[in-house]
Parts: structure tokens; C-alpha cells; sequence
């Protein structure tokens, strides 16, 4: 499990007070000094990640954020990055210096209820008298809330702190951690032994000397499926049917070529994009099929909102500032107000230029539950969402036959148009 991709590893967040022994919790439990310490309050200034293999847990990436009752203008912007952080968490942990709950502890413990992240509290004891009281009272004698799970420890030694001290952390972190596994990517979609092609066009664009992560993905998934994956460019799309003596069960190629792949396909040959698939994987597919469908109601002058997980250097054709909207331009008949949005954290749109619709980048460096919450966030705001893949199928008129091996998104996307469709023959 070592090499576990980063959006597949448990996001676990140290949350508490400055100079409560979050930093310390961080070093102790990867045995180095991956945080700076130091008794001088908010030393901590932005989220610190460790991405590294914590037994019995495995691959997980800590979060060290500051805390929370950081004061002034300043103190204000790191406590709400800090807050920002519960986007990305799987678990938390509240961290407390001794046994001091308060005012920022319960506010933070009513934040993780709503957002639904499993959460509990690490008492950092600064001396062996306060350790013992603790083990022996438990949280009723501290006024914390007796169903929150609770782990005592001295995190003094900070990276040198025994590793038999922490067994109640990790402990606490087994018990906290969601039991529920990630769908597969395709597999389910072949029989053993199934015959996959993947079209993985090696453009520009690709990154030089390996495949996208999507790519890779789809190859491990299909081999842990016991399935049969032949894979090329979509130059060699032609040489690669004919080899097979009986035609793929399935094929998956990149958006930005799907119009030339679905011509080239019989169409008795199920066929999708690594996009469609991203959207089943991180999130809801009826939904962003349904978000697809509102990008047709699109009319010039409208504004949407374009949304990149990761940061990378735009470049002279890049799809999310230059690509998407020109396509999204070409559905709606004009020139669209396109903004784009990149980094990991979700970013909020403007009230007085409200967007039309979201779309989404595959989120290929979010973790299922970081996808799941940034849909979540449009659905509150009534705002459609889609993502890339989808968008460019519904451009290039492939959208039906990319959805068509999902018969509940397919469905999803009909409905959704007929929708839109009955709207605009009342308007």
C-alpha cells in the first residue's frame, strides 16, 4: 500500500488551540520533525501535510493546521484555512492541552458533525500527574462530550515521543476511520478475462515520459479485474481493432478525442471516455449528467464557473482556459463569462455575477469525499454541475453514447433534457 495514489489515502486533520501539541501529535506519529515546534503561539501559519504509511492504518496523509484560537486580522485568515481544511478530512482529531474544552472546541465539534467527519479528542497531558488524572476521571470529569472517543498521551518528546505512547491515537484512529471502500474504476463493467481497449492519445499536453493518472488508474483497475487491456494512441486506434480477433467489450478513450474515436467505433461497441468514468468514481454520475444537460440552456453573456482541482502552467491551448470555454461558447450559440477557479480548495462564486453552471475538472487529485462535498456545495446553491469529459462529449453530440454503459446516468441525462426542453417551450 505503499504507493497508494494521494486521493486513495485517509485524510486525517489535527485540529485545536495554538501550542495544544498538534504539531507534536504530527512529528510523534511520523517519527520525524515534519512540523516546526515551539512554545511561541501560532508558529503553525498554514496547513503542514506528511503524506506517509501509518500502521495499522496504512497510507494516509496528516493535516497540522493552526489553531483555532489564532487572534488579530491575521489569526482570523489562519483560523479560516484551518476551517477550510474540513473540506479535505476523512477523520480529525481535536487536540487539547491538558483537558481544556471550550468555546473553539465545541464550535469545531459542531463543524465536523455537520460535515459529517467522524472526529475525536486527544488529550495532550504536559506532566505525568494530569496524564494520570486523565486515565482516571475520562471525559465526564472533564466536561467533554461523553460520546466522543478519547485518547490520553504526553507529547513532550514531540518526534522522539515513544512509539507505545501513541497506541491509544492509533487506536482511536481505527476506530474513527470510514469502513466503506472505494467503488471500481471499470472492472465491474467486464466479465474475467474481458477484452478492454484504452485510447490514450500522447499529445502535447501528456506529460512526458508517463501516463495521466486517470490512465493509470484504469490499467491497474483492470488488471486487479483480471481483464485482458490492450492499450494505444488514437493514431493506432485503427491497427489495434483489427489485431483483435473479436471486438473489445469495452473502450475507454480521452475527451478531447472522443468525436474521431466514436466514429471510428461500430456502435454496437460500448464505448466511454476515462472522464465519465473519474465522475462515477469521485462523485454522483446521474447528477453530473444532469448537470451536462443544463449546459444546453447556456445563452450568450451567461457566466459559468470553470473548476480545476490541481495547479498546473497554462499552456497556449489549456483545457480549462481555453478549450472548455470555447466549447461552451460553441453550445451556446455566443460568447460565455467564463472564470476559472484552480487549486484543491473549494472557492466560493461571486453573488452578483451568480454562474449559470459549474464545471468541474475530473478531480483526479481529490479523494472521493472531497468530490462528493464540492457537489454537494453546488447542489445547495442550485447550481448544476458537470465535468470536463462531459462537457466536450456534449459538444462533439457523443454524450448518449459515452453514458450508455451507465443506464441510471443515461437515464438521468434524458430526463434532465426533457426538463430543460419543457421549460423552454412555457418560457
Amino acid at each position: 500500500m505503499s504507493d497508494a495514489r494521494r486521493p486513495q489515502r485517509l485524510h486525517i486533520g489535527l485540529f485545536g488551540r495554538r501550542n495544544a501539541g498538534k504539531s507534536s501529535l504530527c512529528n510523534a506519529l511520523c517519527g520525524q520533525d515534519a512540523a516546526l515546534v515551539s512554545p511561541v503561539p501560532g508558529t503553525t501559519t498554514d496547513p503542514v501535510e506528511k503524506v506517509m504509511e501509518l500502521a495499522p492504518l496504512g497510507p494516509v496523509v496528516l493535516l497540522d493546521t493552526p489553531g483555532l484560537d489564532d487572534a488579530g486580522e491575521l489569526g482570523a485568515q489562519r483560523v479560516a484555512r484551518s476551517l477550510r481544511t474540513l473540506e479535505e478530512v476523512d477523520v480529525a482529531l481535536i487536540v487539547l492541552e491538558n483537558q481544556l474544552w471550550g468555546t473553539p472546541e465545541r464550535d469545531l465539534a459542531a463543524l465536523l458533525k455537520e460535515a459529517d467527519v467522524p472526529f475525536g479528542i486527544v488529550c495532550n497531558c504536559r506532566d505525568e500527574a494530569a496524564e494520570q488524572a486523565a486515565r482516571g476521571l475520562g471525559p465526564e470529569g472533564f466536561a467533554l462530550p461523553a460520546s466522543v472517543p478519547l485518547a490520553v498521551c504526553r507529547l513532550d518528546g514531540g518526534a522522539t515521543t515513544p512509539a507505545g505512547a501513541l497506541d491509544c491515537v492509533r487506536e482511536l484512529l481505527v476506530r474513527l476511520r470510514p469502513q466503506e471502500e472505494e467503488p471500481p474504476l471499470l472492472r465491474d463493467l467486464l466479465p474475467p478475462q474481458g477484452r478492454l481497449l484504452l485510447v490514450c492519445p500522447q499529445d502535447g499536453s501528456a506529460p512526458r515520459g508517463r501516463l495521466i493518472m486517470p490512465q493509470v488508474q484504469a490499467i491497474r483497475d483492470a488488471l486487479d479485474g483480471d481483464a485482458l487491456c490492450l492499450v494505444a494512441t488514437d493514431k493506432a486506434l485503427g491497427a489495434a481493432l483489427n489485431s483483435l480477433r473479436e471486438p473489445p467489450q469495452l473502450i475507454v478513450c480521452d475527451s478531447q478525442v472522443i468525436a474521431s474515436v466514436a466514429a471510428a467505433v461500430p456502435p454496437d461497441v460500448p464505448l466511454t471516455t476515462f472522464s465519465v468514468l473519474m465522475a462515477r468514481l469521485k462523485g454522483d454520475l446521474p447528477l453530473l449528467a444532469r448537470g451536462a444537460a443544463a449546459l444546453r440552456g447556456l445563452c450568450p453573456g451567461d457566466t459559468v464557473l470553470v473548476q480545476e482541482a490541481c495547479s498546473h502552467h497554462p499552456q497556449a491551448d489549456d483545457i480549462g482556459r481555453v478549450k472548455i470555454p470555447r466549447l461552451l461558447a460553441r453550445l451556446a450559440g455566443g460568447e460565455l463569462h467564463c472564470r476559472l477557479l484552480a487549486g484543491r480548495h473549494w472557492q466560493d462564486y461571486d453573488a452578483v455575477s451568480r454562474p449559470r453552471a459549474v464545471v468541474h475538472c475530473g478531480g483526479c487529485t481529490l479523494s472521493r469525499r472531497q468530490m462528493t462535498r464540492r457537489l454537494l456545495t453546488a447542489q445547495r446553491a442550485h447550481l448544476p454541475m458537470t465535468n470536463y469529459g462531459m462537457a466536450i462529449s456534449l459538444a462533439q453530440g457523443v454524450l448518449e453514447r459515452v453514458l450508455s454503459p451507465f443506464p441510471e446516468a443515461l437515464a438521468a441525462y434524458r430526463e434532465a433534457c426533457l426538463d430543460l426542453n419543457a421549460r423552454a417551450g412555457h418560457a
